[in-house]
């Protein structure tokens, strides 16, 4: 039976030519998986909220969208609220009440139950999810993974029949994200929920869904199994942006073209290289060194201890690190261990109470602020609307030339470079609030390097963002490379760092506990490492990229070949 009928939906915000939406036909049967996947701004996101009512953006819209039969315009208000669950991408950001346990009884106090039923409802989700030993407490004290936790805690309190998320791990590290993802797979298979579930990170994700939908320009260009997906989209164009998004097993196939089923899981992937490759060679030789010692130090933290309150537990504790010139670091860690205070410390926004921080061999106390962050230092915070505070992306632009009192002949030169590199120009006539999470970020990112900082500190940059738009962050961040410029970044993504960083650095209580060029710092670790690493690692030593594996099989195939000797 089917719960989701979308006919023939079309969508376009105001004052806007294009569609968000273009003729939109898709049917949810009950008790499906189904994952909603496309490049950033395809109008995922869009999709979902005319899902949910009651976040519906404002628009001009068209067609009919169906609940169990019924539209969804047409739903009484207590089925919509309690009948539809909706999990956002912040999980600050549908957090309303101060303590965990009001926050799992709101919804139910809204819905006007009685406080044995609210009672009982509370304590099964709090057991359920394991949220028992921080029942009492703020939640402001929760981590991002518990506030999450909380949110799908607090919805499913209501018993919805339909489940939507948005992105909801992007803010989570890896442990915390595959979890979240787990509990989703059990209330799917254990509870009969339906779940529509948008998603960039799709290796969890992938190989779990009933169905996988993709979007493009505001129209649906494949909906089938997962399996018949990442044929399609390969027999559509090898070469589509999207392809890059899929599964490390999927796309490791797809490059050595072997005529098999298609791996989807890790496991699979597994006996799918065992059964085809083999390991006479496991290391192919490499750079398995850090950045160059002798480059000039540019940002350098001595010691730093810091605490938010003054009878609170320290959150650094003896932080200590070193950046060079030209290097780029990936700090990455567990939610909740400090690493954006490590960055506010290193940024000058917060001041630690022992220990000191040098930019450029200068204590970063006795800079002014303008001197500090005006062609020196600069920082992309988590979350991009912070930057973003005028009513259309070009006067977000506009306003960052003005302060560098630069003539706008030349600054125009470099706003149009960086536009064209980033492919925001279509985004400038748009509100801020009206971008999509990847598209947003796209743009926090360009205010940044408009101020030509010798140093720059990103707190989960690609958060939000497609493989696609990866790789062109990529090429930015070679470019500031070439430059010499120092580049830190707190990140969740394991797969990004591997690929693209000097240096790796584990947080852990405080401090920095290990750090190591990728290769090395990933290949010694057995859960926080990558999906390449954990699918290869019982043929190859140091693989830890999907090219990593791509070329040992290709170079062991080869080595097979002339090897095998000729029957006469």
């Amino acid at each position: 039976m089917a719960l989701i009928e979308i006919q023939h939906v079309n969508f376009q915000y105001p004052d806007k030519q294009e569609r968000v939406l273009d003729d939109i036909n898709l049917t949810i049967e009950e008790g499906e998986f189904a994952v909603l996947c496309g490049t950033s701004g395809c109008g995922k996101s869009t999709l979902l909220k005319h899902l949910k009512r009651e976040i519906a953006p404002h628009g001009d819209k068209s067609g009919v969208i169906l609940y169990g039969g019924t539209a969804l315009a047409d739903l009484p208000d207590r089925v919509a609220a309690s009948e539809i669950g909706f999990v956002m991408q912040n999980p600050e950001n549908q957090i309303v009440t101060d303590k965990v346990w009001h926050e799992l009884s709101f919804g139910l106090e809204n819905l006007g139950l009685d406080t044995m039923t609210i009672r009982r409802r509370v304590a099964e989700m709090a057991n359920f999810f394991g949220i028992q030993q921080w029942f009492r407490k703020s939640t402001m004290e929760l981590s991002g993974g518990q506030k999450q936790l909380l949110n799908l805690a607090a919805i499913m309190a209501m018993q919805p029949k339909l489940l939507i998320l948005d992105e909801p791990t992007s803010q989570l590290d890896p442990i915390a994200a595959t979890e979240f993802i787990g509990t989703l797979q059990k209330l799917n298979k254990e509870l009969g929920l339906t779940i529509i579930l948008v998603e960039h990170r799709l290796e969890e994700v992938f190989p779990i869904a009933d169905r996988v939908v993709v979007m493009e320009k505001g129209r649906i260009i494949c909906n089938d199994s997962p399996q018949d997906v990442a044929q399609q989209l390969k027999a559509f164009d090898a070469y589509h942006p999207m392809m890059l998004g899929l599964p490390t097993p999927v796309r490791i196939n797809n490059a050595l073209q072997i005529n098999d089923v298609v791996p989807l899981t890790i496991r699979d992937g597994r006996n799918w290289l065992t059964k085809h490759f083999t390991n006479e060679v496991r290391a192919l030789d490499g750079k398995l060194s850090a950045a160059n010692p002798t480059d000039d130090i540019v940002l350098e933290v001595n010691e730093a201890w810091f605490r938010y309150e003054k009878n609170a537990q320290d959150v650094l504790r003896g932080f200590s690190m070193q950046v060079r010139a030209g290097e780029i670091v990936s700090i990455l860690g567990g939610n909740g261990t400090g690493k954006t205070t490590a960055l506010g410390v290193m940024s000058g926004l917060f001041k630690p109470y022992r220990g000191k921080v040098f930019v450029n061999g200068k204590a970063i106390k006795k800079f002014s602020n303008g001197e500090l962050y005006r062609n020196n230092l600069a920082v992309l915070p988590q979350d991009p609307l912070t930057l973003l505070v005028e009513k259309r992306v070009q006067l977000e632009f506009d306003s960052i030339i003005d302060v560098l009192g630069i003539s706008k002949e030349a600054a125009n030169v470099q706003l149009n470079e960086i536009i064209k590199t980033l492919n925001i120009g279509h985004l400038l006539d748009s509100h801020p609030y009206d971008l999509s999470g990847g598209e947003q970020q796209k743009v926090a990112l360009a205010k940044v390097l408009l101020l030509n900082p010798k140093i720059i500190l990103l707190d989960e940059p690609t958060k939000g963002i497609d493989a696609y738009s990866k790789e062109i962050f990529a090429e930015v961040l070679r470019a500031l490379k070439k430059r010499r410029v120092a580049v830190v970044m707190v990140t969740h993504d394991i797969e990004f760092s591997a690929q693209y960083s000097d240096r790796c650095a584990m947080f852990f209580d405080g401090n920095i506990v290990s750090e190591d060029e990728p290769k090395l710092f990933y290949s010694g670790n057995n859960f926080y490492t990558t999906a390449a690493h954990r699918m290869s690692r019982h043929l190859y030593d140091f693989a830890v990229t999907s090219e990593d594996v791509i070329s040992l099989c290709k170079h062991n195939q080869q080595l097979e070949q002339t090897s095998t000797p000729v029957n006469v």
